[in-house]
């Protein structure tokens, strides 16, 4: 859209979004299972992506700030790795802070489609882009970027296509999601494509649990919001009164763990089933592994991709990497 005005850049969210059905008997068959779970993504309704905003704020989560500060030391060396004329993928874009760093640096980028899953966050990020960055394409597609979706085609032909999935999101999910995720990124970008990661790096436990128990509360809000969310779309029943937010390290996992704790013995509805939830009981929202150099390697190459190279943070608390697909 070479040349185009704000009124022009009139933005259409694409709707890729799953099926209600779908989702509804997910979400049953994790709270039916012995250790109960409920996927992450349901964190992230209007109120929950403002909520993960101010956590990213915090001064106990260090992960944005450094990955930040990476992103403006290494900017133009990873832009050279790219190369001009990409078509930019970022799944699960959020308020769209960081690709600011990228774009901005990036030679001639063909266009930018941001995957969210919530509609007003997406297009209230899109269109701000939009407007700061008025000779770029935007768009954006409305989905859960961890399941099947189409990648819209860009007015202008793209070099190559590349995924920027930054904030340490890959380490999510578990091991064997992770590498089917990495597939699924390899096959986004085709023959010739590249991503490009912000990866958390595995430290002592004491540098890491401040950032997901601060000290204003912001993160067990983001948790509990969760149940909120889940009323509001399935018609559910969760009191969120009645549990309380708990995150710990894991060290023979090697991943941070967030919890809903049950405070009571209690049974929730949900799409005509009974839940029975006992006291003390958790619900497993959330892991977030933490990876040595050696171990994310391996991982991406099982996920169709060769290491390229790795910018950190002076203390080694956080990498950015860049992969080629295999």
């Amino acid at each position: 859209m070479t040349g185009t005005t704000d009124a022009e850049q009139a933005l259409t969210v694409d709707d890729q979004t799953p099926e209600h059905s779908e989702a509804l008997r997910e979400l049953q068959n994790g709270l039916s299972q012995r250790d109960k779970w409920i996927s992450s993504i349901y964190f992230y309704d209007t109120h929950g992506s403002v909520l993960f905003d101010r956590i990213t704020e915090l001064p106990e989560y260090y992960l944005t700030r450094t990955e930040t500060a990476i992103m403006q030391e290494y900017g133009a060396d990873m832009a050279r790795q790219i190369g001009p004329d990409a078509l930019v993928i970022e799944p699960g874009s959020g308020a769209g802070e960081k690709i600011r760093l990228l774009l901005g640096a990036l030679d001639r980028p063909a266009a930018y489609v941001p995957i969210e899953i919530a509609r007003e966050h997406l297009r209230n990020s899109a269109e701000a882009l939009a407007r700061d960055f008025p000779e770029l394409e935007v768009l954006p597609v409305w989905a859960d970027f961890t399941r099947s979706l189409e990648i819209p085609d860009p007015a202008r032909k793209a070099h190559r296509k590349i995924v920027y999935f930054p904030g340490s999101t890959l380490g999510n999910f578990e091991p064997d999601d992770a590498v089917l995720l990495l597939r699924n990124f390899a096959s986004m970008v085709g023959e010739g494509g590249a991503a490009l990661i912000g990866v958390d790096l595995a430290k002592k436990a004491s540098l890491i649990e401040p950032a997901y128990n601060d000290s204003a509360g912001v993160t067990a809000a983001f948790n509990l919001n969760m149940l909120t969310h889940l009323n509001r779309r399935f018609g559910c029943d969760f009191e969120p009164e009645n549990f309380k937010h708990e995150a710990f390290y894991n060290p023979g996992e090697g991943r941070i763990e967030m919890h809903l704790k049950s405070r009571c013995e209690q049974d929730v509805q949900l799409g005509g089933k009974t839940i029975h939830i006992g006291r003390g009981e958790s619900i497993h929202t959330e892991s977030s592994y933490k990876y040595s150099d050696e171990r994310f390697a391996a991982l991406a190459e099982q996920g169709g991709f060769r290491l390229v190279k790795t910018w950190k943070d002076p203390k080694k608390m956080f990498s950015v990497r860049y992969l080629e697909r295999i």
